[in-house]
């Protein structure tokens, strides 16, 4: 079983940076592809960023050229540092483990404006 434990949130101004960080238990973390996604209050949860086994990523529309999502396979962490950020990226951000299913608890981040 895998579980995942997401850190890094907080309150950052507009055009703030934040990384956040997903530690992974498990021993195929490695081979598998992972993903972040957000919810902010009121709306449907949606996608951010995924990376593939091989380090392939994808981005949503939104977030492209400002976050980018990595990953150290010897650590079993991934990470999703956030540059240039907007009032509009506050939300809860969850770690994704596709091939399980498994979510992480969530982190909280807020932009002030």
């Amino acid at each position: 079983q895998v579980r995942l434990v997401e850190s890094g949130g907080g309150l950052v101004e507009s055009g703030g940076s934040l990384r956040l960080s997903c530690a992974a238990s498990g021993s195929i973390f490695s081979i598998i592809a992972m993903g972040w996604y957000r919810q902010a209050p009121g709306k449907r949860r949606e996608f951010v960023a995924s990376i593939t086994s091989g380090g392939t990523t994808t981005y949503a529309d939104s977030v492209k050229g400002r976050f980018a999502i990595t990953r150290d396979n010897a650590k079993n962490t991934l990470y999703l540092q956030m540059n240039s950020l907007k009032p509009e990226d506050t939300a809860v951000y969850y770690c994704n483990d596709p091939f399980h299913g498994y979510w992480g608890q969530g982190t909280q981040v807020t932009v002030s404006s």
